[in-house]
């Protein structure tokens, strides 16, 4: 998708890369197994802070994290810990990051199994949600589903994925299209909402 100038949603701001993300990223059905767990890494080392600060330093989380290579971050144990709690370049919360090594242990189970990408997509049957949100106070902070997705996240092992976590994650891997309808990425999501 490429990034344009007319309408957006309403949250973006005016920095290039948040406009660059809304307009290329944010809401485009992510069906990438390892591309699907970053995101959610990311959105459990968001919680409390500003999306921004994590788009800022996302190139830095990825070269602390191996390339969020979830067989390599699997193996790594407190020595792993420490070095990342010293990295100015990332969110140093050691319970995100001990988190980070648990999550990539309980995706190796997942992916083994069925996949991630399907284990996820399974649950709005293969196609992205369309809600048709006029105003972002439509948007809700969390759903029922959230709160499933939530829930079996967390009996399979992985913290940091609350149901408000884990929708935002949904709304950024277009597993549900929460452009609003206003904003031109709407209708260019809904046209790839299958896989």
């Amino acid at each position: 998708m490429e990034s344009f100038d007319t309408s957006r949603c309403g949250w973006v701001g005016t920095e290039p890369i948040y406009l660059a993300y809304h307009d290329t990223e944010w809401g485009v059905p992510e069906r990438d197994s390892r591309a699907l767990w970053e995101k959610l890494v990311l959105d459990g080392f968001q919680a409390g802070l500003s999306w921004i600060t994590i788009l800022k330093k996302r190139d830095n989380f990825r070269a602390a994290f191996a390339g969020f290579d979830p067989e390599v971050i699997a193996t790594w144990g407190e020595a792993d810990v420490q070095r990342l709690l010293g990295d100015a370049g990332i969110i140093r919360h050691r319970g995100k990051i001990e988190a980070t090594i648990g999550n990539a242990r309980a995706w190796l189970e997942i992916e083994g199994k069925q996949g991630f990408d399907r284990f996820l997509w399974d649950y709005v049957d293969g196609e992205a949600l369309q809600p048709r949100y006029g105003a972002q106070s439509e948007v809700p902070p969390a759903t029922p589903l959230s709160e499933r997705i939530s829930k079996d996240l967390k009996k399979a092992g992985f913290r940091f994925v609350g149901p408000t976590i884990v929708y935002a994650f949904m709304e950024a891997c277009g597993l549900v299209n929460d452009h609003l309808v206003g904003c031109d990425c709407h209708d260019r999501c809904a046209a790839l909402k299958a896989g």
